[in-house]
């Protein structure tokens, strides 16, 4: 069995044939659904041909099915937030950029952080004094 990922607000299942299913809005207001890995650290996309995502463009990001908007507002208004519960069903918060081509994730259970990206080190300094990588 995989990992499921969650939406933290009504616990909804947001994996489905090996993509997480997400819904966003660009700086336009255009509106559209994105599949990301579940892979943590493979920042492979993909979303409906006539809707591009322009790097560095901010997107809102939001539950598919309750359509709470998933910002991780706790830690930096540009992370996102769900949940992924492991096989052994351990739930650990998954934060992400909310940046268009911004590649960072973040696996955090308790005080301990696991950074995955070439961006990641951009948001280290809101997971508080010593995280443990």
């Amino acid at each position: 069995m995989g990992n499921d990922f969650l939406c933290p607000y009504c616990k909804g299942k947001l994996n489905i044939k090996g993509n997480i299913l997400l819904t966003i809005k660009k700086e336009n207001g255009q509106r559209g659904l994105i599949c990301l890995s579940p892979k943590l650290g493979n920042y492979k996309t993909e979303t409906h041909p006539d809707f591009k995502l322009d790097k560095g463009e901010e997107l809102k990001i939001s539950c598919p099915m309750c359509h709470a908007n998933l910002a991780a507002l706790e830690f930096n208004e540009h992370l996102a937030k769900i949940l992924m519960v492991d096989s052994n069903h351990t739930v650990y918060e998954i934060l992400f950029s909310g940046i268009a081509g911004e590649h960072c994730t973040y696996k955090i259970k308790e005080h301990d952080v696991k950074a995955y990206g070439e961006d990641s080190n951009a948001y280290m300094n809101y997971f508080g004094e010593s995280p443990k990588f």
